[in-house]
C-alpha cells in the first residue's frame, strides 16, 4: 500500500456475515438474483451498504480534497474504493468501509480532460460513439469505431486533449454506436402522434420522461389511449430530458411497474455510487437488472452530444425510452439510449439522464412514499379522506374491511406483492370469489388466486382483476366503519384511491 493512507476495511461479504435486512421490495430482490448471480443473502448485503455509500464518499471527498480520486464499489459491493493521489501525504481515510488505492490523477484532472473532449464539438464523426471518466481505470475513455478510416477521425477528436501526453485517455473500440431508443416506454407506455415512449417518473403534476420523446407542446395519450397531457419542457440534444404535465384524469403515484404484477415504491433520488446495481422497467425488454458503470458520460448521438448521461449494463432495446431507472428504492434516471441491446449484444449498454438535474431544471417534486422500509403504505378515498382498514386490528381469515379516520397504524398499510395487496401477512380478497355487484371485500389467507389480484389504475380505480370491477364504499357511506364491496366501475369518489 501506500505511505501515510490506512486500509480500513467494512462490511465484505462472506459466507459468515450475517443477512441484512435492506427494506427493498422482493421483486427488485428476485431480479438482482437472476441479473447479477446473487444470493438473497449477498443481494440484501449489497444493498445496505450501497445505502452508506454515498456518505462514506462525501467524507472521503471532504479529507481528501484536492487529492481525491474518486469512488467507486469493488465488484460485490462489500467495500467502497476511494483513490488518492501521491499529493495527499500523511492524510488518512479514516472511515469503516473504505479501502483506499494509489491513481495517478486526480478526479479533477480527469473531470478537466473530459471537459476538454467536450468543447470540441467541432471534431465529432459518427465513428465516436461517447467518453466519460473511468474512476476504476483512473482515465478518461473514449468509445469509438477504430477500424479503416475511423481511427483517423478519432485521432483528430483527440488531438485537443491534453490527456494525450499523460495517459490521461485511452480509447475502447465500440461496434455500436448509441442511437435514441424512441419507440419506448418506462414503467407504463405512453403515445404522442404514432410514436410510444415511457414514463419515467411520476411528480407532483405530471412525470418526467426522455427530451427526445417529444418536443414542447405535443399532446400525450396514457397506456389506455385516453388523453393524458402535454409535453410543457423538453431539451435534446445537449441533455435529454422532459416533463409533461398531466390533466385531472392522472394521479401520479410513487412507483414504478416491475412486469410482475406488482409496483416498486419509490422513497427518493439519493444518487448511487459507481458499481451500485441498477434495475430499469420499459415495455420491450420489461425489467432488467445490471450495474451502473461510468456517470457524466457525453453521448455522440446522431443529432449532436447529449453531455451528464449515466451508462449501466441493465439492457434495453427500442420501446423502452424515457423508461424508469432505479437502485434499491431510490430513483436515478429515465432512460436515453442504448449502444447493443438486449437482444444483439453480449455486452449491451444502456445509457439514462440522471433524474436529479431534471428535477431541478423545472422545479418538479418526486413523488415518493416519504421513506419507510417497504412497510406498505395507505389506500385513502377520495370521497371522505379515510383509510382502507382492518377492523380493530384483526387480522384473521374472513373480516370484512372497512373504511377508518387514517392513523398511520399497521391495519391501514397495505403493500403490493406479485399482484397481491397485502397487510399483517394476510391478503385482500373479494369474498368466495365472486364476481357480483356488492360482493365483500374481505381479509383472506393468502392464495394467490385470482380473487385477490388487483390493480390500480393511473385514474384511481382499484379493480378486482377476477370480476373487473371496482372496490367500492358501500352506498357513498363517509362514516368510520362504511363497509367495502366491488362494483362496476362508475367512475364517482366511492371508488377512487390514493396509494400514498
Amino acid at each position: 500500500m501506500f505511505a501515510g493512507l490506512a486500509t480500513l476495511t467494512g462490511l465484505p461479504m462472506t459466507a459468515s456475515a450475517a443477512p441484512l435486512d435492506s427494506g427493498v421490495a422482493p421483486e427488485i430482490v428476485s431480479a438482482m438474483r437472476r441479473d447479477l448471480g446473487l444470493t438473497e443473502k449477498q443481494v440484501h448485503q449489497r444493498l445496505a451498504f450501497e445505502a452508506r455509500a454515498p456518505q462514506l464518499e462525501k467524507a472521503a471527498r471532504e479529507q481528501l480534497g484536492t487529492a481525491f480520486g474518486g469512488a467507486w464499489l469493488d465488484s460485490v459491493g462489500g467495500e467502497l474504493i476511494v483513490g488518492v493521489t501521491a499529493e495527499a501525504g500523511d492524510t488518512k481515510v479514516r472511515l469503516d468501509g473504505v479501502r483506499t488505492v494509489r491513481v495517478a490523477r486526480s478526479l479533477a484532472r480527469l473531470e478537466e480532460v473530459k471537459a476538454e473532449l467536450d468543447k470540441n464539438v467541432q471534431a465529432l464523426s459518427p465513428d465516436i460513439h461517447s467518453w466519460n471518466v473511468d474512476l476504476p481505470t483512473n482515465s478518461v475513455v473514449v468509445y469509438a469505431d477504430v477500424s479503416g478510416q475511423s481511427k483517423r477521425r478519432v485521432d483528430d477528436f483527440l488531438a485537443v486533449s491534453s490527456g494525450l501526453k499523460d495517459g490521461a485517455v485511452r480509447v475502447v473500440a465500440s461496434q455500436h454506436a448509441p442511437e435514441p431508443a424512441y419507440d419506448l416506454r418506462g414503467g407504463e407506455a405512453y403515445y404522442f402522434g404514432n410514436s410510444r415512449c415511457s414514463v419515467g417518473f411520476p411528480v407532483n403534476g405530471g412525470f418526467v420522461t426522455a427530451g427526445h420523446c417529444g418536443g414542447v407542446g405535443t399532446a400525450t395519450f396514457g397506456h389506455n389511449r385516453v388523453a393524458q397531457g402535454t409535453v410543457r419542457g423538453s431539451v435534446w440534444p445537449g441533455a435529454d430530458y422532459a416533463w409533461v404535465q398531466t390533466n385531472g384524469s392522472w394521479t401520479p403515484q410513487p412507483w414504478v411497474y416491475n412486469y410482475a404484477g406488482g409496483n416498486v415504491v419509490v422513497h427518493g433520488s439519493n444518487e448511487a455510487p459507481v458499481n451500485a446495481s441498477i434495475c430499469r422497467s420499459g415495455s420491450t425488454t420489461q425489467w432488467r437488472c445490471g450495474v451502473l458503470q461510468a456517470k457524466n458520460i457525453t453521448v455522440n448521438y446522431s443529432v449532436g452530444p447529449v453531455y451528464g448521461l449515466t451508462r449501466t449494463n441493465a439492457c434495453a432495446a427500442g420501446g423502452d425510452s424515457g423508461g424508469s431507472v432505479i437502485s434499491g428504492n431510490q430513483a436515478q434516471g429515465v432512460t436515453s439510449g442504448v449502444a447493443g441491446t438486449c437482444f444483439d449484444s453480449s455486452n449491451p449498454q444502456t445509457f439514462y439522464q440522471p433524474i436529479n438535474p431534471i428535477l431541478r431544471a423545472y422545479g418538479l417534486t418526486l413523488r415518493t412514499t416519504g421513506g419507510g422500509g417497504g412497510s406498505g403504505q395507505s389506500f385513502v378515498s377520495r370521497l371522505n379522506g379515510k383509510c382502507i382498514d382492518v377492523p380493530n386490528s384483526n387480522f384473521s381469515d374472513g373480516v370484512q374491511l372497512q373504511m377508518w379516520n387514517c392513523n398511520g397504524s399497521n391495519a391501514q398499510r397495505w403493500s403490493f406483492v406479485n399482484g397481491t395487496l397485502q397487510a399483517g401477512g394476510k391478503c385482500m380478497d373479494v369474498a368466495w370469489g365472486s364476481t357480483a355487484n356488492g360482493a365483500a371485500i374481505q381479509l383472506a389467507n393468502c392464495s394467490g388466486n385470482p380473487a385477490q389480484q388487483f390493480v390500480l389504475s393511473g385514474a384511481g380505480d382499484l379493480v378486482s382483476v377476477l370480476a373487473n370491477k371496482c372496490v367500492d364504499i358501500v352506498s357513498h357511506n363517509t362514516n368510520d366503519g362504511a363497509r367495502l364491496i366491488i362494483y362496476e366501475c362508475t367512475g364517482n369518489p366511492n371508488q377512487k384511491w390514493d396509494y400514498r
